[in-house]
């Protein structure tokens, strides 16, 4: 079992940096690929990037590709979302989440079906 909770949301203006934390319980937490992922008010939850259990493959959405860094601190049971450049189209409820695939395709590291665990969300939003 693994309990998420994420922090670091809040009000940014355009073109400004927020750090996404999400603090993890359990004791197998370096065995989980991280994700993030967000939701807009009227939309589907989407993708935002992963980090692979072994630290060494991250993933991003073309959306946010070059503005936004994941990555991860096993030895914390942290895993963090850097977005800088922020736009108002990034505005949303940011969610942690934990699975356990680890394997060589991409595309599965973008399902939310793939992941088992999630936080509760902290919002973002951008102003223009």
């Amino acid at each position: 079992q693994v309990q998420l909770v994420e922090s670091g949301g809040g009000l940014v203006q355009a073109g400004g940096s927020l750090r996404l934390s999400c603090a993890a319980s359990g004791r197998t937490f370096s065995s989980y690929t991280m994700g993030w992922f967000r939701q807009a008010p009227g939309k589907e939850r989407e993708f935002v990037s992963a980090i692979r259990w072994s630290g060494g493959s991250t993933y991003y959405a073309d959306s946010v590709k070059g503005r936004f860094t994941i990555s991860r601190d096993d030895a914390k049971n942290t895993v963090y979302l850097q977005m800088n450049s922020l736009k108002p189209e990034d505005t949303a409820v940011y969610y942690c989440a934990a699975g356990s695939y680890s394997g060589s395709f991409s595309y599965l590291y973008r399902a939310g079906s793939q992941y088992n665990y999630w936080g509760q969300g902290t919002q973002v939003t951008v102003s223009s």
